[in-house]
């Protein structure tokens, strides 16, 4: 497994997203929802984070509908939830360091 990757906000709130089963337009709502509107996904770099996380094994086709190109859902692997789980821990750590050098 790989460590220590500071992921990119739109992978992070994908893999927040897909913690159950989600598909495309789920995660767009979700993150927009998440973010309360700050990050709004667009089509070509949400599918396109998608296809890298199941590259990378983070996340997984959980179920399709043939017959409706939206009905495709994912869902986080147990290695994307320990990547997750570090980005977490990283952000922690930079948010305390911040908070001890009085900001």
């Amino acid at each position: 497994m790989e460590k220590h990757i500071a992921l990119t906000e739109s992978m992070y709130y994908i893999l927040l997203s897909v913690m159950e089963p989600n598909h495309g337009y789920g995660i767009i709502q979700k993150t927009l929802e998440l973010t309360k509107g700050r990050i709004e996904l667009g089509a070509g770099t949400l599918y396109g984070a998608i296809n890298s996380l199941v590259d990378k094994g983070w996340i997984q086709l959980y179920s399709e509908d043939k017959l409706s190109r939206k009905k495709k859902q994912y869902i986080i692997t147990e290695e994307g939830k320990q990547i997750l789980g570090q980005e977490i821990e990283r952000l922690q750590e930079l948010l305390e360091n911040g908070r001890m050098m009085g900001f």
